[in-house]
This record gives C-alpha cells, sequence and structure tokens, in this order.
C-alpha cells in the first residue's frame, strides 16, 4: 500500500512536469526544442515533442488510475486481515452518462 503511494505521487509529480512543459511548448513560437530522453538531449520538432507529452500524458493517466483503483482493494483486503470492516464507499463508481441521462429523464434529479 505505501510503495503504491509512492509510486502515485511519482507518477503525478511527472504528470505535472509533462503538463508545465506542454503549457511552455505552446507558448513557444519556435520550430525546434530540445527534449531529454534520459540522459539524452535530443533537438525534436515541435509538433512531435507535442504529441510525445501528450501521449506520456495518456498513458501516465492511465497508470494512475490503475494505481488508485488497485489500492481501494489493498486497503480492503489489509482491513480483512485486520478483522475491521471495509471503509464504506471506497469501491463506488460514478453513474456514466448513460445512466445519468436516464435518471434525470425519469425526473430522478436534474443534470
Amino acid at each position: 500500500i505505501i510503495n503504491d503511494k509512492r509510486d502515485i505521487i511519482l507518477l503525478d509529480k511527472r504528470r505535472n512536469q509533462n503538463r508545465e512543459a506542454l503549457r511552455d511548448i505552446s507558448k513557444a513560437c519556435q520550430t525546434n526544442c530540445w527534449v531529454t530522453v534520459g540522459s539524452v538531449l535530443l533537438k525534436h520538432k515541435l509538433t512531435d515533442t507535442i504529441s510525445l507529452l501528450e501521449a506520456d500524458q495518456k498513458q501516465l493517466n492511465i497508470d494512475i488510475n490503475k494505481l488508485r483503483s488497485n489500492l481501494k482493494v489493498k486497503v480492503n483486503d489489509l482491513r480483512d486481515l485486520e478483522m475491521l470492516p471495509p471503509v464504506s464507499g471506497s469501491l463506488l463508481v460514478p453513474l456514466t452518462n448513460k445512466e445519468s441521462e436516464g435518471m434525470s429523464s425519469a425526473g430522478l434529479f436534474a443534470s
């Protein structure tokens, strides 16, 4: 559980750095930029760099969400081993768009 939390924090820091880089690149009026890949500096086209960063952002979001969902299960497993009741509401899943549209069309709540 602790390792997963640490991994989430590290991935979130990397995601924020990518977000900052995308923002800085969007402000730039150059055609090329320098990118570090490991310990190597490469000169890349701006459009290629943006697509690389966006793909990395998508993968980071997937990894973070996967770790968070697994973390909920692991916490409940730990609580089972400690003979404690599971954390209430930890495994709730939000309504999909289709479900919320059905609920609002039935007049159960306004969207």
